[in-house]
């Protein structure tokens, strides 16, 4: 038995062999597993140094979960969009210890799991994809997320010269199935300046970032299949993707 699944080998099978093919077949290596919950929902109810440093090998044990599921969705991504390069797994992941130096929240940690894959990783300024691990909260996104000056000017250009195809994008079934909308959480309101206020398609121009997201449950992370799952997303997102690396590559 292998899971629920029972296999018949030959005897004289090499078993080391054998082992190393199944988890390629079904991927067990890669799952995202439970402890990964756990870890995260105890750190949330002691998010504390101390508790933290005495569940350090806890912590590194559900990282490198994270980890090896992530090094494994990075070049499917990459062979999904070319255009994104093959971005090293050390670059797309985001450090656990927060940055609570203008903040109010001192907790010292984050109490996700988060991975950015773009073109040179989680400090891209262009378009990834983002997969984000939280219990009652884990999500896959993607888009560009408040980009530079420069970059949002790009952006808002080629949907102020293209709004037809774009909202286009916007209004097709798998997209609205998946994702809805854009995400308006930074969205102004009043227009962008460089852009007439009567033009059409303004509220398509008041993004500050250009995102979507579909939220999931914690069940469908821990799918044997979740990363068929996440790799459904994100070619759902294609289209809306290649808009936009169309308008930052050709600026």
């Amino acid at each position: 038995m292998y899971g629920n699944i029972e296999i018949i080998l030959p005897l004289d099978v090499n078993l080391a062999l054998t082992s190393s093919f199944l988890k390629r077949i079904f991927r067990f290596s890669d799952m995202i597993t439970t402890a990964i919950f756990d870890f995260l929902t105890k750190l949330k109810e002691n998010n504390n140094r101390e508790w933290f440093q005495q569940h350090k090998k806890d912590y590194e044990n559900v990282r490198k979960e994270y980890e090896s599921f992530i090094g494994e969705m990075i070049p499917e991504i990459s062979l999904l969009d070319p255009a994104i390069g093959n971005p090293a797994l050390k670059d797309c992941l985001f450090r656990i210890y927060r940055d609570v130096r203008f903040s109010n929240d001192k907790s010292p940690y984050k109490t996700h799991f988060g991975a950015f894959v773009g073109k040179g990783g989680r400090k891209t300024n262009g378009v990834g994809y983002y997969i984000h691990i939280e219990p009652g909260q884990s999500m896959i996104a993607g888009g560009v997320y408040q980009p530079q000056p420069d970059i949002l000017k790009l952006i808002r250009n080629e949907v102020y010269f293209n709004s037809a195809e774009f909202r286009q994008i916007l209004s097709t079934p798998k997209f609205v199935e998946f994702f809805g909308t854009l995400d308006d959480f930074d969205k102004m309101k009043l227009p962008p300046k460089d852009f007439p206020a009567d033009f059409p398609d303004i509220d398509l121009l008041k993004y500050r970032s250009y995102i979507v997201f579909k939220t999931l449950p914690d069940k469908d992370i821990l799918k044997p299949d979740f990363r068929k799952d996440v790799l459904e997303i994100f070619t759902a997102m294609l289209p809306f993707h290649g808009f936009l690396h169309r308008a930052i590559n050709n600026g």
